[in-house]
């Protein structure tokens, strides 16, 4: 009897340190940046009393859903200037290297911060991190 009861304990403390989507805080953590937005949203709607989970989730719609509008405009802005000859191919190719370097800098935070919610760490992003504790709360 005594054994059933230790083994009870164990399920029940391995349960409480998963969230509401069954894997470890810290999984679920790094996998909201997977995808960027879409990963960020399904764990953000899916987990509902994990405030690690849902800080990162948010963060990553945040940031990545940012970088993927901001990419958007970056490339009408070129389209447009495309058009616009000798002066506009200039800009446009200023342009391109500004967005070269905003995916290059994407890609970096991407990695850095699946790495930090997998270690466990709150890493906070300086203008996203206060929205994304504002929506993490309930």
């Amino acid at each position: 009897m005594a054994t059933e009861t230790a083994e009870e304990t164990t399920d029940r403390d391995i349960e409480t340190d998963r969230t509401a989507s069954g894997l470890e805080p810290n999984v679920a953590g790094a996998l909201s940046y997977l995808l960027g937005p879409i990963t960020g949203i399904l764990f953000y709607l899916l987990e509902d009393e994990d405030e690690f989970v849902r800080f990162h989730a948010a963060q990553s719609t945040i940031v990545f859903g940012g970088l993927f509008v901001l990419s958007i405009v970056l490339s009408v802005v070129v389209t447009v200037l495309a058009f616009v000859p000798v002066v506009g191919w200039i800009f446009g190719a200023l342009v391109g290297l500004v967005t070269t370097v905003l995916s290059l800098i994407g890609l970096v935070a991407w990695l850095f911060l699946m790495y930090k919610a997998y270690s466990g760490e709150t890493y906070e992003v300086p203008f996203a991190a206060p929205h994304a504790h504002r929506y993490a709360e309930k």
